[in-house]
């Protein structure tokens, strides 16, 4: 049972289900938690502030949580990301460089920063995608759902799916 439960929110969040996915956002930022995932899409105009409040809200609900990228740069430059806050995950050789696959722990602010950086600077571009590996239930989903809509104005409920259970043909 989670402890922060509100009765708005009950019969929504803690059905006699499982839930599948929960969607929540505002018009410049939508987040899919799932329980191993939270997918989030930054549209183009988001403000800087709301990009931190989004990865900064999933690191007090999860600090376990990490995002997992790949870049190919040269040898030099990989301890140029670990001086970010990143953990090397593997590096390989390959055509035009080393392929590098790193992981950004939540757990450290620095790493958070220069995320929050990597994002605006793609956002630059055009909207940006992020998916955020973590180990989510139902209560830590509600969790973030409080931290977002009492830290981030204009947020809200979008959709919540439950798992159903599969049909068995006799």
């Amino acid at each position: 049972m989670c402890a922060q439960k509100t009765q708005d929110l009950e019969a929504k969040i803690s059905p006699p289900q499982s839930l599948g996915s929960f969607e929540m956002g505002r018009n410049d930022v939508n987040v899919i938690c799932t329980y191993g995932k939270i997918a989030v899409w930054f549209g183009r105009k988001i403000p800087d502030y709301i990009i931190a409040q989004v990865l900064i809200g999933i690191s007090k609900v999860d600090q376990s949580t990490v995002h997992e990228f790949e870049i190919i740069c040269n040898f030099d430059e990989i301890t140029e990301y670990e001086s970010k806050g990143y953990t090397l995950v593997s590096y390989g050789k390959t055509a035009g460089g080393y392929r590098v696959n790193y992981s950004i722990p939540f757990s450290n602010k620095k790493a958070l920063f220069h995320l929050s950086k990597f994002i605006l600077e793609e956002l630059r571009k055009g909207e940006a995608r992020k998916d955020f590996y973590w180990n989510g239930s139902d209560c830590d989903i509600q969790r973030l759902y409080h931290e977002f809509k009492n830290n981030i104005e204009n947020w809200e409920l979008k959709a919540i799916n439950y798992k159903t259970e599969p049909q068995t043909s006799r």
